[in-house]
């Protein structure tokens, strides 16, 4: 079983976080994103995630030593609805660069991000995922997330419409 490793993105790996979100817009089952989203369109997103607050992290293979490993994955912590009273609270996501799917990478994330929380003054964790994939709410159930809200039939896929999970998870 490999192990991981991450650390906080620089700019220069956008390109590599966009690429991985947009290899998961085919599935119908990450993101409500229909169409791949361009590097340009992501900078905002990426510049809105501070290390201190709201950090967003680039995952490696721990064993990969070259001077530039390869990018297995990135986990971000995002604001909860905007507002000044929820800033206790964040939406996790966490996207795997589909040769590394399955392998533990969501699990370290989850591990990492839930033992983290606390030191950003984040107490409460969101997961907003897909009622049909069923691989990422096993993965947050696994790990102590509840449901907190089903939004039934919220998103339109090709014509197919989808429910909406909200999970979520007191830490610290």
């Amino acid at each position: 079983m490999p192990s991981f490793t991450h650390r906080i993105a620089r700019p220069d790996d956008l390109p590599a976080i966009v690429a991985i979100y947009n290899s998961t817009v085919a599935s119908r089952e990450v993101t409500a994103d229909t169409e791949p989203v361009s590097v340009a369109s992501r900078q905002q997103w990426f510049d809105d995630h501070h290390p201190e607050r709201r950090p967003l992290w680039i995952i490696h293979d721990a064993a990969d030593t070259a001077a530039a490993p390869a990018v297995l994955g990135w986990m971000s912590y995002s604001n909860f609805y905007g507002r000044p009273a929820y800033s206790g609270t964040a939406e996790l996501s966490i996207y795997i660069e589909e040769a590394w799917r399955g392998k533990g990478i969501g699990r370290y994330c989850l591990e990492e991000a839930v033992a983290f929380a606390p030191k950003i003054a984040v107490h409460t964790l969101l997961g907003f995922i897909f009622g049909h994939n069923v691989p990422s709410l096993a993965l947050f159930r696994k790990f102590g997330f509840d449901t907190w809200a089903n939004l039934p039939r919220v998103a339109n896929l090709d014509g197919i419409e989808r429910d909406l999970i909200i999970l979520g998870r007191r830490v610290g």
